[in-house]
């Protein structure tokens, strides 16, 4: 049996994803094995065989199902968890919305993975950034510790009266979800004390009927997405209080949207999102002790969109790259093209977006020293070679 009280233990992402989903105590978990998620679901079976976890856990015979089967138990009031990856999250694309659409407060991880063809099983961003336009809020992770912290606060969010949106948690494929580390675990009452019982207002409820996934025509439909980007952009205002209020009760925080690193002086930074934060971070320090005056911004909430903070960024550093884990074919990175909206006649900033760690590539810090490097050479006023793919071997 698992200790009750606040403990740590050696684990893998999908493992601590696991442990906080436990902590939430879902009543539906409906799992579906895709690699690199599985290790998820399979530690959730095994704390419903050993007694650790009261729930009804369904073993569905596909994405779209395990979807559709969180979006049924949702219906009832129960708070539902699935997990899935790459095709898997294709798969679900369909119910993703259908889900968005009811407002149904649903957390899903997604262990991020390149698309196929061509077929590969490790870890980029491409999956999850394809359903950008999902209606679903998006939360990305750089480690194991942040992963199970962030599975709870989605709950709290998720669930708020004034969203009642699903919410992806994503974690980088591989990179986060098979290292191990020392993960600090909450005692059940902190997160009890920190995440109510579930009472949906969006429940069959035969005393007062109501429908539900209505069909709309052209007079109302505007409306029904009115509420929903409504929705959304509460949540940008919860997601510091949020993540204060779980400081308060656990001991732990992750700065809301974004988390800015070494960047109260710095001339150019990085801007990026999940595991390659952490070498970032490690070269920035490097670079620092060299004397070179740059940072790193942490992008965790990719929808909503920190624009407020991007806006406010202008100004501060002469010279911002961003680093993608996909592209948006036909144009740049999707992270890229955020931060160039948001910055968009603020001020005199330059912005010049990289492609790194496609395909589970490893992220190195000579490539993170490329890439300060070239922002070196955009300051300079020279061209800058083909600076969008930065590892990349022609």
């Amino acid at each position: 049996m698992i200790s009750k009280e606040a403990h740590s233990l050696f684990l893998n992402g999908d493992e601590a994803v696991a442990h906080g989903v436990r902590l939430c105590r879902p009543h539906v978990i409906s799992a579906y094995p895709i690699t690199p998620q599985t290790i998820t679901v399979e530690r959730l079976a095994d704390f419903v065989a050993d007694g650790d976890l009261d729930t009804e856990y369904l073993y569905v015979e596909s994405e779209h199902s395990a979807m559709a089967a969180a979006l049924g138990a949702a219906y009832t009031g129960a708070r539902p968890f699935t997990a899935t990856s790459s095709q898997g999250l294709l798969y679900m694309c369909e119910m993703l919305h259908y889900v968005s659409g009811a407002r149904l407060p649903i957390v899903m991880m997604n262990a991020c993975r390149s698309t196929a063809a061509p077929w590969n099983i490790f870890g980029d961003q491409r999956d999850s950034l394809s359903q950008r336009d999902s209606g679903w809020i998006q939360i990305y992770c750089e480690n194991g510790q942040e992963a199970l912290d962030t599975i709870i606060q989605a709950y709290r969010l998720a669930e708020h009266p004034e969203v009642y949106t699903p919410v992806m948690v994503c974690i980088d494929g591989f990179v986060n979800t098979h290292t191990y580390e020392l993960v600090e675990i909450p005692a059940q009452e902190q997160v009890d004390a920190f995440l109510p019982p579930l009472d949906s207002r969006h429940k069959v409820d035969f005393a007062n009927p109501h429908g539900f996934s209505v069909s709309v025509n052209p007079n109302y439909h505007t409306e029904f997405r009115i509420q929903q980007q409504q929705a959304i952009l509460k949540a940008a205002e919860l997601a510091a209080p949020i993540d204060a209020a779980y400081k308060e009760k656990v001991g732990r925080s992750w700065g809301g949207m974004v988390e800015e690193y070494r960047m109260d002086d710095a001339e150019s930074c990085i801007v990026a999102m999940g595991s390659a934060v952490g070498t970032i971070r490690e070269t920035v320090d490097e670079l620092r002790a060299a004397g070179r005056k740059v940072g790193l911004v942490k992008v965790r909430y990719f929808r909503p969109f920190p624009k407020d903070y991007f806006a406010a960024l202008s100004g501060k550093v002469k010279a911002i790259g961003v680093l993608n884990k996909e592209i948006s074919f036909g144009y740049e990175g999707s992270l890229t093209t955020e931060v160039k909206a948001a910055l968009c006649g603020r001020g005199p900033v330059a912005v010049c977006g990289y492609h790194a760690g496609l395909g589970g590539r490893d992220i190195s810090r000579d490539t993170i020293r490329a890439v300060y490097a070239s922002l070196d050479r955009l300051l300079a006023g020279e061209d800058v070679n083909d600076p969008n793919y930065i590892d990349a071997r022609w």
